[in-house]
């Protein structure tokens, strides 16, 4: 579909383990990202081709109980061959606490909505 309609990029949900994304021939610079929640999911997503990867959730979140925390994260992160970015959780209060993180950026969706920041 990305090729049909000319588009920039392509997102693959950490369930998705198909690795046929790499011997595809995409335009120059095309971008493939991808979300992961374990060690195992993310050398998945470098297999696929990914240039970057949601790691999640970093915190606890409403709708999961179970969290990685900054030294699991870490672990994962510094272990990875592509960039990743932090993803669950993130607030005001625990926003400080990824400047010991391995990370190329981070997306609060909750707490963006919540604030309304732009």
């Amino acid at each position: 579909m990305a090729l049909k309609y000319d588009l920039d990029g392509l997102y693959i949900p950490s369930f998705n383990k198909n690795l046929n994304y790499k011997n595809i021939s995409f335009k120059k610079n095309f971008k493939i990202i991808g979300s992961a929640h374990s060690q195992i999911e993310v050398k998945i997503k470098e297999k696929q081709g990914c240039s970057f990867v949601f790691i999640s959730p970093i915190f606890k979140t409403p709708k999961k109980s179970l969290h990685l925390g900054i030294i699991k994260f870490n672990l994962i992160s510094l272990n990875s061959l592509i960039s990743t970015i932090a993803l669950g959780g993130i607030n005001q209060e625990n926003i400080k606490q990824l400047n010991c993180t391995n990370i190329k950026g981070f997306a609060g969706i909750s707490w963006i909505k919540k604030t309304g920041l732009q």
